[in-house]
């Protein structure tokens, strides 16, 4: 594990945390939340302030292990009458120039309960915030990081310093942190840029969500609370950009060329916004008294949702690491516990990224003849009742082995 040592030596006289965490959006949050709640440590919250963004723009659907998550930190109860319960969902394999596009496979869960929850990403940060009530907050941006043999110490844009036993980097996919500390990425592009926006239409989802494979990639159609959906729309970028300034009406004609009409009239609520789409992991999970969770270690394609779900495995388990490591006294930021996390989030995280990048390749194209055996391939899954269970079951979060925050449980 490496270290940076681009500051001056640390200053004595700087508050000492246990943890202190950088970045507050939902993972960071998270995160805060859950070691509040369970260790009642010294953690500090470190942000810069950020622009007013559009807070219904971005999206996020939440598992059922991220919501037993939220449940366990206390967020859920503020967030749940804004979430749509995701009932089932329709997979569709075909090209704009189809007529009709048969659905080919469709997945509910067999009791009924919901697949996933769908809400809007402020929703999701406001209550993870309110939850992480009692966490010191910093305001600043990082500039500087070393780790000493007993606490690490950051260094702020202003000057001030901040020292911690352990650091946790959740600053995002161009995490300062991962920089700092030296750690490279592998990765690279997909070749497409993700359209997003919020549609209005006439008719009730009723809870279905739709994930059409078109060559240009992937479209997704994701219902929100009230007549509302959220698209995930996968183009090359140069065309992504083109769709985003077109004006409203080419934009919607464009919309119902990939989309059934089945929801009726359709508008946008808002702006659309294109997106780089890649794929891309940390070398290293961890460095000395440091730890990456979410984007600044992973970043994945939004294929199947799951960004923030796989970010707050990272939170669940390096939590109940951590706290393990505390209640017997021990130090959280050293190496022992940080190898420990690393081994039990790299490898998940990183087959599951490969995986969704696959799929992606694999249908984001017109091959006749890959589309006729994936197609196949799509059939033989729907009538598998056991597979499909297993895969339902997997995407829930919370089966064997998970940590026990996606469980609902106590660290």
């Amino acid at each position: 594990m490496k270290s940076s040592a681009t500051m001056s030596p640390p200053n004595p006289t700087a508050p000492v945390f246990d943890i202190a965490i950088v970045g507050a959006g939902a993972v960071g949050l998270a995160f805060a939340a859950a070691i509040r709640r369970e260790a009642r440590l010294k953690v500090a919250l470190i942000d810069a302030p950020r622009p007013a963004g559009d807070g219904r723009l971005r999206t996020v659907a939440l598992s059922p292990g991220s919501q037993a998550l939220l449940e366990r930190v206390g967020a859920w109860s503020a967030l749940a009458d804004a979430a749509q319960p995701i009932l089932d969902m329709a997979i569709y394999d075909g090209t704009t120039a189809d007529a009709v596009r048969l659905e080919l496979l469709h997945f509910a869960h067999p009791d009924g309960a919901p697949l996933a929850h769908m809400a809007y990403t402020s929703d999701v940060t406001a209550a993870l915030d309110a939850a992480a009530e009692g966490v010191t907050r910093i305001a600043g941006a990082v500039t500087g990081f070393a780790a000493g043999p007993f606490v690490a110490t950051l260094t702020l844009a202003d000057g001030e310093e901040v020292r911690a036993r352990l650091i946790v980097a959740a600053d995002g996919a161009r995490s300062k942190l991962r920089a700092l500390a030296d750690i490279a990425t592998s990765g690279w592009p997909t070749g497409q840029a993700g359209i997003v926006a919020t549609i209005a239409h006439e008719r009730d989802h009723e809870g279905r969500a739709e994930q059409h494979f078109l060559p240009a990639g992937p479209f997704a159609m994701l219902p929100l609370k009230g007549r509302f959906s959220s698209i995930v729309w996968n183009e090359r970028p140069e065309e992504a950009e083109r769709l985003c300034a077109a004006p409203e009406a080419e934009f919607i004609a464009e919309l119902e060329r990939r989309f059934s009409p089945r929801l009726g009239a359709l508008r946008r609520v808002g702006e659309a916004r294109a997106f780089p789409l890649e794929f891309r992991f940390a070398r290293s999970y961890v460095a000395d008294r440091l730890a990456l969770i979410g984007d600044a270690a992973h970043l994945v394609h939004p294929l199947a949702g799951q960004g923030l779900n796989l970010g707050l495995r990272d939170v669940a388990t390096l939590a109940e690491v951590v706290v393990e490591r505390l209640r017997l006294g021990l130090d959280p930021g050293a190496r022992e516990p940080l190898a420990e996390y690393q081994r039990r989030r790299r490898f998940d995280a990183l087959t599951s990224g490969l995986g969704m990048d696959a799929m992606n390749r694999l249908f984001s194209n017109d091959s006749a003849v890959l589309r006729s055996l994936r197609d196949l391939g799509l059939r033989v899954m729907d009538r598998a009742g056991p597979l499909k269970r297993a895969l339902i079951a997997e995407a829930a979060g919370g089966g064997r082995g998970a940590p026990r925050l996606l469980k609902g449980l106590g660290v």
